[in-house]
């Protein structure tokens, strides 16, 4: 039998993790112990099954993942003593509103308007369009680059790391235990990464053929056609997670290796959270005998919360 699909992500000391219907986010706090919280966690796709369908539950998990993950980092935050509190729900809205219109000018509007430039060597929209996507592309890994060189980011990478390594363990049926999750590599081709990557090479060929209007209509085209290609990345993401076809396993290379910049070797201390994290969204009997326990015996066990996504469950 196989082992449940989980994933996870870093965040400020510590990793969230999701399994089927649990998302959990472990931080090690400075006093040292390791704080969890967990709770159940449900998709609108449960409540509209479409959205299960191929090309659209690309777009569903890529916005609940976001949630998710900014949900996760409030709380780590907190528990790391960064925050006092954590985010309302207006706040996290406003924070994803941000984040979207901060992507689509870094990664839509620079890129496009940019693009102008190239007419010196041709006025072919396709040539345009292609520029316009390897633009888009090298601020994308020119910000990977930049991010990965800040102190406070890189200890987050080495969350990342650990991350992957501990799913690594797991799907291998081995106990988890800081030994056995070291052994590991630290590259995992699910990672959100990849998909970032993805997302940058579709988008490349899907917007070559949109012609040159212009700039505002250029914008708006991409903005809009940004479902379809989240719902093309996804499925080359999950076909890539499960196939041994060592074709498809080459084209996912490059993904993998941008990885060694997203994430670091972790320390064990970290690895004992993200343990902790995942044991945490794991049925009892998905539990290896001989795994690790490393919450301090006068810290309680995981916090329940009653939903952690009220905001895409409802």
């Amino acid at each position: 039998m196989g082992k449940l699909s989980v994933g996870g992500q870093a965040v400020i000391e510590g990793v969230m993790m999701r399994g089927p219907g649990k998302v959990a986010t472990a931080v090690r706090n400075p006093d040292g112990r390791i704080e969890v919280e967990k709770g159940p966690v449900h998709s609108i796709a449960d409540k509209y099954p479409i959205l299960k369908k191929p090309m659209l539950r690309g777009s569903v998990s890529l916005v609940e993942s976001l949630v998710l993950g900014i949900r996760s980092l409030s709380y780590s935050a907190k528990m790391a003593g960064e925050e006092d509190e954590q985010l309302s729900d207006k706040e996290m809205a406003g924070t994803i509103i941000f984040a979207f219109v901060l992507a689509a000018i870094l990664f839509i509007a620079i890129p496009t308007g940019a693009a102008k430039f190239f007419h010196f060597i041709t006025d072919d929209p396709v040539f345009l369009n292609l520029m316009e996507g390897f633009l888009r592309l090298a601020i994308f890994l020119g910000y990977i680059w930049g991010i990965s060189r800040m102190k406070d980011i890189r200890r987050v990478f080495q969350y990342h790391g650990a991350e992957h390594k501990t799913i690594h363990c797991y799907e291998a049926g081995l106990p988890l235990t800081v030994e056995n999750v070291q052994k590991f590599s630290r590259l995992h081709p699910r990672c959100g990464t990849n998909f970032l990557l993805i997302v940058m090479l579709v988008s490349i060929f899907v917007f070559a053929f949109l012609g040159w209007p212009s700039l505002v209509e250029r914008i708006a085209s991409r903005v809009v056609l940004l479902p379809v290609v989240a719902g093309i990345s996804y499925e080359l993401i999950r076909f890539a997670g499960r196939t041994t076809n060592p074709i498809a396993l080459k084209l996912i290379q490059p993904g993998l290796w941008l990885q060694y910049l997203t994430t670091r070797p972790p320390e064990d201390d970290m690895v004992e959270v993200a343990i902790e994290s995942l044991k945490a969204v794991l049925p009892e009997e998905e539990i290896v005998p001989g795994t690790g326990t490393y919450l301090e015996k006068d810290v309680a066990p995981a916090t329940e919360t009653s939903e952690l996504m009220p905001s895409v469950s409802q």
